[in-house]
């Protein structure tokens, strides 16, 4: 719904997406396996995400945010 690409959902900072070595692996990886992966563990999903009508925000950046919201 979002348009964006499947790894700005991912928590590229957190102790798991390091630990799983995650850099490496996603570009190895198809959409579905890493929709897949996103859905087996919460602390690999990057927050907040925000779900707006046809606005999806993912991440903080207090501009974006802003901008959205008014």
């Amino acid at each position: 719904q979002s348009g964006l690409p499947i790894k700005r959902f991912f928590n590229t900072s957190g102790l798991k997406y390091k630990a799983l070595q995650l850099k490496d692996k996603l570009p190895n990886m198809t959409e579905t396996e890493q929709i897949e992966l996103l859905a087996t563990d919460g602390m690999l999903v990057k927050r907040p995400i925000l779900v707006d009508g046809d606005t999806v925000l993912v991440g903080f950046k207090e501009a974006d945010w802003t901008a959205a919201l008014g």
